[in-house]
């Protein structure tokens, strides 16, 4: 429930997200689970908190003190509801795509989905799948063909921009997107990966909870290392985790991460060789098919250094040791149970999950990551109808419009900077329910009995698919999100707004609802998407996408010091006693919730004058009791932690509090000093 970083998701990284099926924290997703008016009839809400004091509560709060997480969650409330609704819609059109023509796309989706579902026959296949991959790691056996093993497992698995995923099991991720300076050309960039826990901070932090965490992690690299029989469990255990914690001390943090700007860094292939020493980069290059390119950007330079660095100075025993943890790690879920059921043991802790999901709900997520686009067809030939398209178009039309105005009036900013901001907003390419083209995935070959070779195949195919984009037109429309995922995007590079069809469901967005109730939720998702291209990454791009900096000298200094204000804003919400909110690592997301829901506020006047309707302080009431309500969320104390620690969102509660930043709030619910959340008015942070 987010807004992905130029948006999902996700609540903690992708090896959570994976193995414990967690929505993503990456796109604001807002969802409801009833409509407003049981909301105004005080459905779950607890009148007895002012507005004033605590906004969150004053609308969630009765349901905060009633509401039970299941044991197999560590989260529910209104966007949880929305997965569980697509979900089980998923899982309808799966179940009859097993019976589909044999051959057909359809049926492959059903294959794929059947022999993951297996448990049984997963079982009785044992270790045997893993041989392969054990005897490759095995025949390492000096540092040229270490760096052959690398290559050849690259994947094309991140995506720092869109989707905000920056985690990676492999020691490099790779990521082709338009080149930061020519939105003509596709480009590889590398990021820095190689971990098993979300970020370095779970190696590095001193806190006694990551000290027990990190004691618990050797715990279970061991006990998987038993289970696939590898000699002496525990000595191999403690190489893994040393070489985790060495690779660790030369990661970026989250924050720095975030920096689009640290990002700029071009390496030609002879860079490699003189600023990443130790990595034989030949062999690694030609065994991932990248040796045929010239220019790379690098994410994570001193990443990249370190790392390639530990290539020559740790023993090759401990490389192998390592590279069978994480062959292992990755692919628990087409393994037999008992490597599931230790990788939950240990990741429950830090979720707080109780038990894990039905094997189907695995299912269900591993075949929309597998052909996503082949079920988002089926989804939405039955979920998406052409009058909400029409209807959510004309709520992006009106957002642009107003987003347009707010910077038409800017008293700060220059005409040469207001100009290059709305030539930005007149360019930006906008996707409702699904993409333009479907992709193909004739391609891939699955097989009804075989998970685990499936689960092979379809890296392979996506990376393969990845890499033929080199020397290929870019594709600005192209999506980056399934129609059936609850969730939102911006993509920067494309200068993209992406709304799934899932995210576009009543009662989030209702057809029959007032303009109040669909702009107070779905209209702040709308202007959060489009207030990503102006926060403090997604500004730095231009119309067509590409790293520039448009801004005059004096603009930029008072945007920058009024994102120092919203900074200092989010750094005062202290979630527990030793952990707050981070209003750096959060200010992205922080930037485009509070510039999206004044254009969102905007953009529902201005739909009300269109049709002219009179705007009473119950409209007003009514549009933030529904931002308020589309957040409603109750999520256990150890994911919060994670969330805080590896998330570029703030939690729920504390994004509510944005309202506090809005002038027509403190008219609409009589805020007055001496109110906890009352900010002065030069204190209410403006900076769109």
């Amino acid at each position: 429930m987010s807004k992905t970083k130029f948006a999902l998701t996700p609540i903690a990284s992708v090896c959570l997200r994976v193995m414990l099926a967690l929505p993503l924290m990456h796109s604001m997703a807002h969802a409801a689970e009833t409509s407003l008016a049981a909301v105004k009839k005080e459905a779950g809400m607890d009148t007895s908190v002012a507005p004033g004091d605590d906004f969150y509560r004053h609308v969630n709060g009765g349901w905060l003190k009633n509401v039970v997480i299941p044991d197999h969650k560590v989260a529910v409330g209104n966007f949880d509801s929305l997965i569980e609704q697509s979900d089980t819609k998923v899982l309808k059109l799966i179940e009859q795509a097993t019976t589909a023509a044999p051959g057909s796309p359809v049926r492959k989706v059903g294959d794929f989905y059947s022999a993951h579902l297996n448990i049984d026959a997963i079982n009785q296949r044992g270790l045997a799948p893993l041989q392969g991959e054990m005897q490759s790691i095995s025949a390492v056996q000096d540092k040229t063909s270490l760096a052959t093993y690398l290559g050849k497992h690259l994947r094309a698995d991140v995506d720092p921009l869109n989707t905000a995923n920056i985690f990676t099991e492999n020691l490099f991720g790779l990521w082709v997107a338009q080149g930061f300076h020519d939105h003509k050309k596709y480009m590889p960039y590398l990021l820095q990966g190689g971990l098993g826990l979300a970020n370095r901070e779970y190696y590095l932090s001193r806190s006694p909870k990551m000290v027990e965490l990190r004691k618990n992690y050797l715990a279970y690299i061991a006990a998987t290392l038993k289970l696939a029989d590898v000699p002496d469990a525990e000595q191999a255990a403690k190489r893994v985790f040393d070489l985790e914690m060495a690779i660790a001390k030369g990661h970026t943090n989250r924050e720095a991460t975030s920096d689009v700007m640290q990002a700029d860094n071009t390496w030609s292939m002879a860079d490699f060789h003189k600023k990443a020493r130790g990595l034989d980069w030949k062999a690694y290059f030609k065994a991932a098919g990248l040796d045929g390119q010239e220019k790379f950007i690098i994410w994570h330079p001193s990443a990249l250094k370190a790392s390639s660095a530990l290539v020559a100075n740790t023993a090759l025993a401990s490389w192998q040791d390592y590279l069978r943890f994480h062959v292992i790690n990755q692919r628990v879920n087409v393994l037999p149970q008992a490597f599931f059921e230790q990788k939950f043991k240990f990741y429950s802790a830090l979720t707080g999950a109780k038990a894990p999901q039905p094997r189907w709900k695995y299912a269900v997520s591993a075949t929309n990551e597998a052909l996503g686009e082949e079920v988002g067809k089926l989804y939405v030939a039955e979920n998406f109808s052409p009058e909400a398209k029409t209807r959510v178009n004309g709520m992006v039309t009106n957002l642009l419009t107003a987003f347009g105005e707010r910077v038409q009036s800017l008293k700060w900013m220059t005409p040469a900077t207001k100009q290059e901001a709305l030539a930005k907003i007149k360019a930006t390419y906008v996707g409702v329910g699904y993409p333009d083209k479907w992709r193909d995935y004739s391609g891939l070959s699955v097989d009804v009995n075989d998970a685990y070779g499936n689960n092979e195949r379809v890296q392979e195919f996506a990376y393969r698919r990845a890499l033929a984009k080199f020397g290929q037109p870019v594709d600005a429309t192209e999506w980056c999100m399934n129609p059936q995922l609850v969730n939102a995007v911006n993509m920067p590079m494309q200068n993209a707004i992406n709304f799934p069809a899932a995210y576009l469901q009543s009662p989030n967005f209702d057809l029959n609802a007032s303009d109040a109730t669909n702009y107070g939720a779905l209209g702040a998702t709308i202007g959060h998407e489009i207030s990503h291209s102006f926060d403090n990454s997604g500004s730095m791009f231009d119309a067509k996408g590409e790293l520039r900096n448009w801004w005059s000298k004096a603009d930029m200094a008072y945007f920058k010091t009024s994102s120092k204000a919203l900074i200092a804003q989010f750094n005062q919400y202290q979630a527990f006693p030793d952990l707050a909110v981070n209003g750096a690592q959060t200010l992205g997301e922080n930037i485009a919730d509070l510039a999206g829901l004044m254009a969102a506020y905007d953009a529902y006047h201005a739909s009300m004058k269109q049709k002219g309707q009179a705007i009473t302080k119950e409209d007003d009431k009514e549009f933030f009791l529904s931002y308020a309500y589309s957040w409603r969320r109750k999520m256990r104390d150890e994911t919060l932690r994670t969330v805080i620690i590896t998330n570029e969102h703030a939690p729920v509660q504390y994004r509510v509090l944005t309202v506090r930043n809005l002038d027509a709030w403190y008219d609409a619910f009589a805020v007055q000093p001496g109110h906890k959340q009352y900010l002065a008015p030069k204190d209410r942070v403006k900076i769109w």
